[in-house]
């Protein structure tokens, strides 16, 4: 019976971890990480203070986790998708449908979490900064891996510059993010869309196998 009970307190821990961190995710995409206070994510889900105080030794900590609550985010709304389609051109214009489709749907409210959390901290020091800059080296990586990929395919051209056309790739959509947010408009992404598919086709084998829209 003690163990079930044991159980039983970890596993609405656990919920109430999940919640609290949404929350947070959610409240850091507008107002920053440096924005998120326990006291305040207690009062907007109506969970008790010290209940919540519990979950996390420090606010250090509590931005840290919601680092990895948006990674995991992200995955699943971008990274996941791109993986299930075949590799190749398709997986590229898939990866760019998908990360169009999680800014603009705002997944989260602020647009895309990253775009916000580098903006905060991308002249600090420290565990968060690292978090933050991790993540992006992550996403980069992976941009420039479905773009070798094509090359190994030979549905890019061997010359390709592959981090510069990656550079360029996620320069387009964080601008089509900010502008987004900024002008509560959805006008960018489709011109996102256009600068992205006209880049690709300058580096494709046959251009003519590109759709001519996202």
């Amino acid at each position: 019976m003690a163990g079930e009970r044991q159980d039983g307190r970890v596993e609405r821990g656990n919920r109430t971890r999940q919640l609290v961190l949404a929350r947070a995710a959610a409240v850091a995409s507008v107002e920053g990480l440096d924005g998120l206070s326990l006291g305040r994510l207690a009062t907007d889900l109506r969970l008790s203070k010290s209940g919540v105080f519990a979950l996390f030794g420090s606010k250090e900590e509590l931005q840290l986790a919601t680092v990895r609550t948006a990674v995991a985010v992200y995955d699943e709304h971008v990274v996941q998708p791109t993986r299930a389609t075949p590799a190749g051109l398709g997986r590229i214009l898939r990866m760019c449908e998908r990360w169009i489709a999680y800014s603009q749907g705002r997944v989260f409210p602020g647009g895309c979490f990253f775009y916000a959390a580098i903006a905060e901290f991308d002249a600090r020091e420290g565990a968060v900064h690292d978090a933050v800059a991790a993540a992006q080296a992550g996403w980069v990586a992976f941009v420039e891996r479905r773009i070798e990929e094509a090359v190994t395919l030979g549905e890019v051209r061997e010359d390709c510059d592959v981090p510069q056309l990656a550079f360029e790739i996620i320069a387009f959509l964080e601008l089509a993010n900010g502008d987004s947010v900024l002008r509560d408009s959805s006008d960018s992404y489709p011109r996102a869309a256009r600068a992205i598919l006209s880049r690709l086709r300058t580096v494709a084998v046959d251009a003519s196998s590109l759709p001519a829209a996202l």
